[in-house]
């Protein structure tokens, strides 16, 4: 579960205050590349805010997206496009 996940990862950033993270948005081949962009700024957002509301400060996370330009998974299938349907975490400061 995607929640649980960011909880996690919220507690180890806590426990590590110099960290700073950047949250790449990712998507898959279907729509324009435009249309791609704005929705993996979006969903790297909606991480930021979530770890945001668990107390995490914003300063320390960066948000960027890719689009459909970096895909995890090439095949044009429903499970390569799940797949690439997603949020990367990279820690950018330690």
């Amino acid at each position: 579960d995607a929640a649980e996940i960011l909880k996690k990862k919220a507690q180890w950033l806590k426990e590590h205050p110099e960290v700073h993270l950047l949250i790449e948005g990712h998507c898959d081949e279907r729509g324009t590349e435009e249309y791609n962009l704005a929705l993996g700024e979006r969903r790297a957002n909606s991480a930021k805010e979530f770890l945001v509301n668990l107390g995490i400060d914003p300063k320390r996370i960066s948000v960027i997206s890719y689009g459909e330009e970096r895909p995890v998974d090439p095949r044009s299938c429903e499970e390569a496009w799940a797949k690439n349907r997603r949020d990367h975490f990279v820690i950018v400061h330690y």
